[in-house]
């Protein structure tokens, strides 16, 4: 068999077992050559098998779990000689969600065939590791910067034994890793930190956009011991994790080494972050012995999914609403000089420039760019700050997931009245699963009734542009969303014109009514309208006359089209946030404030998902099959003409 249906070509029964016990610092040269061979073998399955992320084209992460393979032979091998270990393999880096899958096939808790299907939609194997979805897994890591905190607590809770956690140099960027080792030196807490220091993260090199950052100084200078080794000479990894393992308290290893090691292709590089490309695999495991058909037949015979749907309504020609936000922007400073923009305007990044359409503006505006780290609460408050005075604007970007670590400091921007302007990309049910959903935007409107937040939602790439530079000087504190996959162009019902182009112009708080309906109302916002466009089309076509709402500014109410649709026979709001805390869920309330009782429905994200964008729609119920079935339920099918 060829393709993810085949048998794993790299035996896991070869790999040996071994006992370490860290009152012998010294390796034996047989214990050496067992670690270097169950690390090899480690890597080379991990190459292969996050490939197929990047063969079926949802990425994968390979460097990362590269990396860190001898470190976790060691805490195996460590397991096997006491129970005075906790046995499992914590880890900061959901990127690094390749191990958790590996030692699952290891311990027989999946086939090894399975991590052939790494990433694959309802495959649950996801890009970051669930606890409860995939069998063997045995926590959840989500986002960076937030396990070592809860190994803080399992510590406390067994203080009979030594807790490890990996980390990596880009992880320990948050602050809650700061937070984190003040309490494990205060309480003296047996946890063991084994950090991952490659220099290496999305934007780049932390040595060079984070110049003073030495992980080695800011651990010690919390009250942790700290070892400095190589991560790729066994000998003295070994020897740092026995002197930090003998050690009363807290304390970290840090392993200096490459990106990806031993992989010519991506070797020290930010390529090494996402999954390796298939043709570098196959030259990697060739040159490592393997067939070149062995990892040929499996790579070059998995294809990214695709879902063959012709959507009504809208382009084949797509944009990037999240590139699309960083040309905005400079279409803006554009219009300043030099001066004028370094004055009145500051971007700043969260490692994410690339992601967010910042690396635009850091190219053609480098006057207002700051380029920063894995800090997205500091960052935020330091956009807020800037534009603390009345005249200045901050521009602050990260992934939509994230909004919900900066729920606080928003309200500290808010109390202080500052000029901020933020970008969420990676929007909705994104590829990716829970921990990186972007669902929960409504959080950022979380002040009292006395103040006024802006979220915006543009639904294609003019939008976006019409929406940024209508709002870009606009004071207090304002919100614009755009999604991880390129959107098509809206058309008007004439299937010709484009509804954002010339002429078009933006009015926030505004509802804009695509087309009119005698039977009810869909209302939506950002990615899904086009696929709402295409389900009220659709009905429109058997005679049921829909219409559709565009609801670009998510969290004001437009009066006078609230009490258009209100009093029509219903209304059905369709969005990609969490159901529990989206549209949908105020909505309803709003109608009822104003006495309105159409029938009324609404549909979200509501479940776990892996998989392509593509895959994710459909699975979240969100398709526009899906639609029209909702819309049909809700109007009892009435007739244009009834």
């Amino acid at each position: 068999m060829a393709g993810a249906d085949s048998d794993f070509p790299i035996d896991l029964k070869k790999f040996k077992k071994l006992k370490l016990d860290p009152s012998k610092p010294q390796l034996t040269e047989e214990q050496r050559s067992t670690l270097q061979f169950n690390t090899q073998l480690l890597r080379d399955a991990i190459v292969l098998f996050t490939a197929t992320g990047s063969a079926r084209g949802v990425s994968g992460h390979t460097g990362g779990a590269y990396d860190t393979v001898p470190e976790v032979c060691i805490l195996l091998s460590l397991f096997d000689f006491s129970d005075k270990f906790f046995p499992v393999v914590f880890d900061e880096a959901g990127h690094r969600v390749a191990t958790q899958y590996l030692l699952s096939a290891l311990e027989g808790a999946i086939p090894a065939e399975h991590l052939l299907h790494y990433r694959e939609a309802n495959s649950k194997l996801p890009g970051h590791p669930e606890l409860g979805l995939t069998p063997g897994v045995k926590f959840s890591s989500g986002r960076l910067g937030h396990v070592w905190a809860l190994v803080n607590g399992i510590a406390l809770a067994n203080r009979d034994k030594t807790i490890f956690c990996l980390g990596s140099d880009g992880s320990q960027q948050e602050g809650n890793d700061a937070e984190a080792a003040r309490l494990a030196v205060a309480q003296g807490l047996n946890v063991k930190l084994i950090v991952d220091d490659n220099d290496v993260t999305i934007a780049g090199h932390p040595s060079q956009y984070l110049p003073g950052y030495d992980l080695a100084k800011t651990l010690n200078g919390h009250g942790l011991k700290v070892v400095t080794v190589q991560g790729e000479d066994f000998d003295e990894l070994w020897a740092g994790i026995c002197e930090i393992i003998n050690y009363d308290g807290p304390a970290a290893v840090i392993c200096k080494r490459l990106m990806a090691p031993g992989i010519p292709d991506i070797e020290g590089s930010a390529h090494g972050h996402d999954a390796i490309p298939v043709k570098s695999a196959i030259k990697y495991l060739t040159a490592r012995g393997y067939p070149e058909s062995v990892a040929s037949d499996i790579l070059l015979n998995i294809k990214p999914s695709s879902v063959p749907y012709l959507y009504v309504g809208s382009t084949k020609e797509v944009g990037a609403n999240r590139v699309v936000f960083g040309e905005a922007v400079n279409s803006v400073l554009d219009e300043l000089t030099k001066d004028e923009a370094a004055s009145k305007v500051m971007v700043i990044d969260s490692d994410l420039e690339g992601s967010t359409g910042l690396k635009v503006i850091h190219q053609k505006h480098p006057e207002v760019f700051i380029p920063s780290g894995i800090m997205e609460r500091g960052n935020f408050s330091a956009a807020a700050g800037f534009g603390f005075d009345p005249k200045k604007f901050g521009v602050f970007s990260t992934f939509s997931a994230f909004l919900e670590m900066v729920v606080s400091e928003i309200t500290m921007a808010r109390l202080n009245n500052c000029n901020v302007l933020s970008h969420f990309s990676h929007s909705g049910a994104m590829a990716d699963n829970t921990c990186h959903f972007g669902i929960n935007s409504f959080f950022a409107d979380n002040g009292l009734s006395d103040v006024q937040s802006w979220l915006y939602f543009p639904a294609d790439a003019l939008q976006m542009t019409a929406i940024v530079r209508k709002v870009f000087f606009d004071r207090g504190i304002r919100f614009i969303f755009s999604t991880r996959s390129k959107v098509p162009y809206i058309l008007k019902e004439d299937g010709k014109t484009k509804y954002f182009g010339d002429g078009y112009e933006f009015v926030p708080g505004k509802d804009e009514v695509i087309v009119e309906g005698k039977a009810g109302y869909v209302v939506s916002f950002g990615e899904m309208l086009y696929r709402s466009w295409d389900a009220v089309l659709r009905c429109r076509q058997e005679g049921l006359d829909v219409g559709l709402i565009n609801k670009p500014t998510l969290n004001l109410v437009d009066e006078q089209t609230i009490r258009k649709i209100g009093t029509s026979p219903f209304v059905l709001v369709v969005e990609s946030f969490n159901q529990k805390t989206g549209l949908g869920s105020k909505f309803g309330t709003w109608l009822l404030e104003r006495q309105l009782t159409p029938k009324f429905g609404y549909m979200g994200t509501v479940k776990e998902g892996c998989g392509g964008l593509s895959e994710q729609i459909p699975y979240q119920g969100l398709d526009p099959q899906s639609i029209i079935l909702k819309i049909k339920t809700l109007s009892h099918s009435t007739p244009i003409h009834a």
